[in-house]
């Protein structure tokens, strides 16, 4: 058996995945309820597809994450499994409309869109992505959406039309900290760029929400993840959400160590102190989770009834 060793600061180097990472796969009625639901629509979710061991407490919670434009990437980032190609699939037009109907059939209050970055189409599929949150608004306008988007390349048109759509919260993942950005992230991707993408969202729309996601394990050390979280405040980012990076198959990056939920929970007070709104970290923690949206659905609803929120 492999053994595992704790730093001084609270990690478990490499080795047998920790107790706290072993979680059974969601199952039981609902969740096949929902996953029949979304076949019938020809549509998939993050949260099956990376296997989430938060699904089923998201699904019931009223939440899921939809994957738009596609399943294949024109970037190869060394730490996701989705597939890549310069071109990705062709784009369904009928897709706005079947997320929305899914969505108000799952009796969701909170939606994720997502997408794979789109090199190969004029706009990125910055208006694909518009057109999908104004088509669950129009069927819902209590759904709150949140738009996980790619870097557009940086483009200001891009940026506003997804902007356009409606999105209740803005989210853009820088992944990782700055030095280790060349080796996790495909080349097209920069730490900078996506620093200027989330300032830039909040500067067209001030209302808006935005939110990043750091993975935790790859290698960085305490004082660049600090360094990530002061960039992430300068640039206007409200919410931030730290977890645990797990490697999908042997081509893909090794996990360097694995943090302690004790250290998680350090980052987390250590990030609210920096002064972000909310601040969602744990090992199972993900970009899209529960616990942050569950934060965000509230103060946005508070927002709507015209209560003093910051």
């Amino acid at each position: 058996m492999t053994t595992k060793t704790q730093g001084k600061f609270g990690r478990i180097t490499p080795g047998e995945k920790p107790s706290w990472l072993k979680v059974p796969v969601p199952h039981g009625p609902n969740v096949a309820r929902l996953t029949g639901l979304l076949r019938e629509r020809g549509l998939h979710t993050v949260c099956e597809e990376a296997r989430c061991p938060n699904m089923g407490e998201c699904w019931a919670g009223g939440t899921a994450t939809f994957m738009v434009l596609g399943d294949t990437c024109t970037r190869g980032c060394r730490f996701c499994a989705v597939k890549t190609h310069a071109k990705g699939n062709p784009v369904d037009a009928d897709e706005p409309e079947k997320v929305a109907e899914a969505a108000v059939s799952m009796g969701l209050r909170y939606v994720v869109l997502t997408m794979v970055d789109r090199d190969d189409l004029e706009d990125g599929g910055a208006r694909h992505v518009a057109a999908t949150i104004a088509a669950i608004k129009r069927r819902d306008p209590e759904i709150l959406v949140e738009a996980l988007t790619g870097d557009f390349q940086q483009k200001d048109e891009q940026i506003q039309a997804v902007l356009d759509g409606g999105p209740d919260v803005f989210a853009h993942n820088v992944e990782t900290v700055l030095r280790l950005t060349p080796r996790v992230r495909d080349a097209k991707c920069s730490y900078v760029r996506s620093l200027a993408v989330l300032r830039r969202a909040k500067e067209l729309a001030p209302g808006v929400v935005t939110k990043s996601s750091i993975m935790l394990g790859l290698g960085e050390s305490e004082r660049e993840v600090d360094r990530a979280m002061d960039d992430l405040r300068e640039h206007g980012v409200d919410v931030v959400t730290f977890g645990q990076y797990l490697r999908p198959t042997l081509k893909h990056l090794p996990v360097r160590e694995h943090i302690t939920p004790a250290r998680f929970k350090a980052f987390e007070q250590r990030a609210l102190r920096k002064g972000f709104l909310y601040v969602a970290s744990g090992p199972l923690v993900r970009s899209s989770y529960k616990a942050a949206e569950f934060y965000i659905e509230g103060m946005l609803r508070r927002r709507r009834a015209g209560e003093d929120v910051r």
